[in-house]
């Protein structure tokens, strides 16, 4: 069962479409980094589902996974980089 290529490279594609989209209208850098990570990270959590070769509560596990440790980190940078702590008066 090898099928993380072509959902990588269909995720690819798509998501280059919407970037290059996304930054002809709003001319900003973040949305298309936005696009990026999102396609590396559907295209990492298929690879591992696929060469581990995880079923129903595998793929479960690692989606839980992958997800707490994005919220650990973004609540982690947010109070890191909070914009209101770092203005010196």
């Amino acid at each position: 069962m090898v099928w993380y290529p072509f959902l990588g490279y269909g995720i690819f594609w798509v998501s280059l479409i919407v970037a290059i989209i996304l930054y002809a209208i709003k001319r900003k850098w973040s949305p298309l980094v936005y696009m990026i990570s999102v396609s590396l990270y559907i295209f990492t959590v298929g690879f591992v589902i696929d060469i581990f070769e995880l079923k129903k509560n595998g793929v479960l596990l690692i989606l839980f996974a992958s997800a707490l440790i994005m919220i650990l980190l973004g609540w982690y940078l947010s109070k890191k980089l909070d914009p209101l702590k770092t203005v010196k008066k």
